[in-house]
């Protein structure tokens, strides 16, 4: 077996998916050695509580193209595709869900079209078997995250993608806490295509991905991405600051020109109270952002690994 630099690395972040892992081996061994024999798949574990480690401690015994990674605790799925992405020395990446939605089969397929040009080629869904609930609430996500990151991001593609090894260096320099995967590579801006593809069925287990985290996600990654919130939260001020005015200066003419008296103390309190939710509001946000930046400005490390199935110090160039 060759132990030259690989020509393609497979990305896995890991999570509960001990049922998966040797199907998913099976068909990335068969679908990769159909491009090259000379490949590498990194498996990166999150700490899902599982016996995932010891599938892939097995799956690394067998076949030295089998990288393992496990953290020290749950750091997540982005910052698994990161230790990923820092480990890998293929020529071309492909960063893929390790419950295989994302099909292998399909894995040839993205390489051919890169090999036309492009740095990034893109899986895109066509029709995603996911519940109901999933796609409403993965279809809102986007939207949000795409308006206020103000991001043309398309909803339809996941993490499932090959990347040039241009761009996963050019990736390890970004090192800020809060991380996106997709809106990482997005932003580099390299030329970038995509290929409809075929969103399978969960395999094993079931989606981890709540409706909570997801909304916590996207909080996160507005936050990263863009300052449109603290724009709009200024917006917001003056327009109720112009709608006060105006109010105010039409009460005043009624009881000058008309002698209407100034009544409505219910509606002063509730007033009082809509304006104070406003503010205090606001001075949540920009408290989001502060500590945000002073989570930066610790510079902790964005993974700590515990332990590896080859020198974890093996980072490529």
């Amino acid at each position: 077996m060759s132990r030259s630099t690989p020509h393609i690395s497979v990305v896995v972040p890991v999570y509960r998916a001990e049922h998966c892992l040797d199907e998913l081996y099976l068909r990335l061994k068969s679908a990769l050695e159909n491009i090259s024999p000379n490949f590498e798949i990194v498996l990166v574990e999150d700490c899902g509580g599982d016996g995932s480690w010891q599938v892939i401690e097995r799956l690394s015994a067998a076949d030295p193209r089998v990288k393992g990674i496990q953290f020290s605790r749950n750091f997540g799925q982005h910052y698994g595709i990161t230790a990923g992405l820092d480990h890998c020395h293929g020529d071309w990446v492909v960063v893929m869900d390790c419950d295989l939605q994302d099909r292998p089969e399909e894995i040839p397929r993205l390489y051919a079209k890169a090999l036309q040009g492009y740095d990034v080629v893109l899986a895109r869904r066509g029709a995603r078997c996911d519940p109901l609930l999933k796609r409403i609430t993965s279809w809102l996500f986007y939207k949000l995250f795409s308006y206020l990151a103000d991001i043309d991001y398309d909803g339809q593609t996941g993490n499932f993608r090959i990347m040039s090894r241009k761009v996963v260096l050019n990736f390890r320099h970004m090192r800020e806490q809060l991380r996106f995967f997709g809106g990482l590579v997005q932003w580099l801006g390299f030329p970038t295509a995509s290929i409809e593809v075929e969103h399978a069925e969960r395999y094993a287990g079931e989606s981890t991905y709540t409706f909570a985290k997801l909304w916590k996600l996207a909080i996160e990654t507005i936050i990263a991405y863009s300052d449109k919130p603290l724009r709009l939260a200024v917006r917001f001020g003056f327009l109720m600051a112009f709608l006060a005015f105006c109010y105010g200066l039409y009460a005043l003419v009624r009881a000058t020109v008309y002698g209407v008296p100034i009544q409505g103390w219910s509606s002063l309190i509730v007033s009082l109270y809509f304006i104070g939710g406003i503010i205090i509001s606001i001075l949540g946000i920009i408290g989001i952002y502060l500590g945000k930046t002073f989570d930066e400005s610790k510079k902790r490390p964005l993974y700590i690994v515990r332990r590896a199935t080859f020198d974890e110090h093996d980072t490529a160039d």
